[in-house]
């Protein structure tokens, strides 16, 4: 990581970014980091959450002892998310960032840039005021199409996108979210792009849960998705060889793209999610102490490899197959309890994107807010709403790149925020993504080692796995 961040920060300063010679620098520097890394790991990743799942599933011992590590794993993500929103919302409102001289400098080139807007509408409705009542709706209309041209034109893919779900509401959200890709057809779930990890967590619980009840006659599926699961665990091993090269390379093309002037307009903003981040992490490991019985410093070293990668891919998803084999090889968790915790983890456990989401919000409406186009106040109704929401939206955040300025579309939506405004954050988006996609894997390594101290003697005191049990029984009865 640091052989990259020199490097790159030598590219940005020393190569124009119109030079051939730069773009074939940064073109090697994607192929081998995001094309070949990210890749590898994204490919193995909708095998291994069916296989690992339905592996944890199947040999807990039996229903009973399933719904006690599923109510307390589901209990943990949804605390360790609320508090992580919480945190995120005092962080912001305490160190204000939109109000901050530089911040205030950004708000001037917006004021001057809406005074222009002005100007244009007056001058397409003869001299109309654009701010009286009855023509406002038609001047905010014609900022929002501008400004929505202008998005398109720099960030397509992405601005659709979020376009597309700040025209939702809660139902519309928990419908096409949560409720349509969790019955997917199972197999068009693991050949999506990404895969539908909601669609494929819920197969793999019924075919975990149907193993356990049927008993001897599901034995051949169970030693299946055993021996698969552990030729996938294989492979990732495989692939972390590469771990090194590929994130330096990562890092590299990151900082030769942007370099670190992005960052000064946005420095109170980033400082901010950062120490948000921060409190948050130390709150973690306090849990793991406190309720895993670990030491900080043994976890830190176990998760150590799969919090870089989270950090260099800026994917929990990618990253799976590396929290998985450092969980259980270094930290010694129960395989039950991690093939089981994990991948759902990874799916609806994020607790620093749901941070970002909040703070990113209440930045905007500080910085924005009683301009023309944002008409909203900083009410204790306002932030309760972005608190509900921002835990909410984050369960649905997809476990890639980038996912959080989607979700944050929904956030601000509910705040009445214009959503061309998150364009403004597009510069730093990638630098903060590495933070909080690197947090939402620390949370599930820490509901992953909280749940083992709770639950993982019990059900390692089992000397029989439940469908050997079942196996032998029905053997020995024919017998």
């Amino acid at each position: 990581m640091v052989l990259g961040l020199v490097a790159g920060a030598a590219l940005n300063a020393w190569s124009n970014p119109q030079a051939r010679m730069f773009n074939e620098v940064v073109w090697w520097l994607d192929l081998f980091g995001k094309d070949l890394f990210i890749g590898l790991l994204m490919m193995i990743i909708a095998p291994l959450i069916l296989a690992s799942i339905i592996t944890g599933i199947s040999t807990l011992p039996n229903m009973k002892e399933l719904g006690a590590v599923g109510w307390k794993t589901l209990a943990y993500y949804i605390v360790t998310t609320s508090v992580a929103v919480a945190i995120g919302l005092v962080a912001v409102l305490l160190l204000q960032p939109g109000y901050k001289d530089a911040s205030r400098h950004v708000r001037l080139k917006r004021e001057i840039a809406l005074d222009a807007y002005r100007q244009k509408f007056r001058e397409q409705h003869e001299g109309a005021d654009p701010l009286a009542p009855e023509n406002r709706s038609a001047y905010l209309t014609l900022i929002a199409r501008h400004e929505g041209q202008v998005a398109a034109t720099e960030l397509a893919s992405k601005w659709e996108r979020i376009e597309r779900a700040g025209e939702r509401g809660p139902g519309d959200i928990f419908r096409n979210d949560i409720l349509r890709p969790l019955l997917t057809n199972p197999f068009a779930s693991l050949a999506q792009v990404p895969p539908n990890s909601l669609g494929i967590i819920f197969f793999a619980i019924l075919v975990g849960l149907a193993c356990i009840v049927i008993g001897a006659p599901a034995r051949p599926v169970v030693t299946f998705f055993q021996g698969l699961n552990e030729v996938m665990m294989t492979i990732t091993l495989w692939v972390m060889h590469a771990a090194p090269v590929a994130i330096g390379c990562i890092i590299a093309s990151m900082v030769a793209r942007l370099g670190m002037l992005a960052l000064q307009s946005l420095a109170w903003y980033c400082a901010t999610v950062i120490t948000g981040i921060a409190i948050h992490v130390a709150l973690l490991t306090f849990l793991v102490w406190a309720l895993g019985r670990r030491s900080p410093l043994e976890f830190w070293r176990g998760i150590w490899s799969a919090w870089l990668i989270a950090f260099s891919t800026t994917s929990s998803a990618a990253t799976l197959p590396v929290t998985i084999k450092c969980v259980i090889e270094n930290l010694k968790v129960s395989p039950k309890i991690a093939n089981f915790t994990l991948p759902i983890g990874a799916t609806v456990n994020m607790d620093g994107t749901a941070l970002y989401e909040g703070v990113a919000v209440i930045f905007m409406i500080q910085l924005y807010g009683g301009l023309d186009d944002v008409n909203i106040q900083l009410t204790a109704a306002n932030t309760f709403i972005i608190f509900i929401t921002a835990v909410l939206a984050s369960i649905g955040a997809a476990a890639v790149p980038s996912a959080g300025l989607v979700t944050m579309a929904i956030v601000a939506s509910a705040v009445g925020l214009p959503l061309y405004y998150i364009a403004f954050i597009y510069a730093v988006d990638h630098f903060l993504d590495m933070f909080r996609t690197s947090t939402n894997v620390l949370g599930d390594a820490v509901g992953a080692v909280i749940i083992d101290a709770w639950e993982g003697k019990r059900l390692e005191a089992s000397d029989l796995e439940p469908p050997v049990a079942a196996f032998k029984e029905t053997e020995a009865k024919e017998a």
